[in-house]
């Protein structure tokens, strides 16, 4: 588990409200069965979930089905996401770690990780994305 803003969020609410943002990204709208999907989890699972992620805030289902993710939850799932990018890009450019491993760890790591290692890599990637620009 990970602390958040003072309150404690499982690492598979974390996962809902991640893939939630991506798919929202990707197809405009996300319904229950898109998460279901996308996760290969069946229906009763991603229900019950929803139903947790409403009651905490972090996200509404309008009349037609679609989930919305609230002005809190996008902001969780904005900040698991940058960790899930940056952890990935961080084995992938500095490790030379293949992008698929990488994908996967940094899916466990991001929510694990403490916020002084994570800024550190993300110092670092920045960095060195600075770097780059400056020498073109």
């Amino acid at each position: 588990m990970n602390k958040r803003g003072g309150k404690i969020m499982q690492e598979s609410g974390e996962n809902y409200l991640e893939t939630i943002l991506i798919l929202r990204e990707r197809n405009g709208t996300v319904r229950s069965i898109d998460i279901a999907n996308e996760l290969g989890y069946a229906k009763p699972s991603v229900s019950r979930a929803v139903k947790l992620l409403e009651k905490k805030g972090l996200i509404v289902m309008e009349h037609n089905g679609e989930l919305v993710l609230t002005d809190k939850g996008l902001e969780m799932a904005s900040a698991i996401y940058e960790r899930h990018r940056i952890i990935s890009e961080f084995f992938v450019d500095i490790l030379g770690v293949d992008k698929i491993s990488a994908d996967m760890d940094a899916c466990r790591i991001e929510h694990v990780i403490s916020e002084t290692s994570f800024n550190k890599i993300k110092e670092f990637i920045k960095g060195r994305t600075d770097r780059s620009s400056d020498s073109r």
